[in-house]
């Protein structure tokens, strides 16, 4: 199972990217989908999870508002729209499994699963 990450890139301050998930052999419609990013000298922070049919979605704190989480079935792609970015949300983002997404959005994210290759998000002016 390898999950592939992309869409990342330079961008200014306040501007908007758009990542995609997207899987080999292996139906993501039945999974948990998040996404976790990582900076350098910095923990794993997750930041949105979204789950199988129906599904439910979960924010971290330090994203909700700004970033929409979505699924494509028919294409196999789980997608991490992001708005309003800040220099601070700069960092590798790399989608994964998870077992559940957060039942509350007071909680954090599960340990991930199975993950690839991320994307590099670079915010600054």
């Amino acid at each position: 199972v390898q999950l592939q990450a992309s869409g990342g890139g330079l961008v200014q301050p306040g501007g908007s990217l758009k990542l995609s998930c997207t899987a080999s052999r292996f139906t993501l419609d039945y999974y948990a989908i998040g996404w976790f990013r990582q900076a350098p000298g910095k923990e794993r922070e997750g930041v949105s999870c979204i789950s199988g049919s129906p599904s439910s979605t979960y924010y971290a704190e330090s994203v909700k508002g700004r970033f929409t989480i979505s699924r494509d079935n028919a294409k196999n792609t789980v997608y991490l729209r992001m708005n309003s970015l800040k220099p601070e949300d700069t960092a590798v983002y790399h989608c994964a499994t998870y077992a559940a997404c957060p039942a509350s959005d007071s909680d954090s994210m599960f340990p991930p699963g199975y993950w690839g290759q991320g994307t590099l998000v670079t915010v600054s002016s």
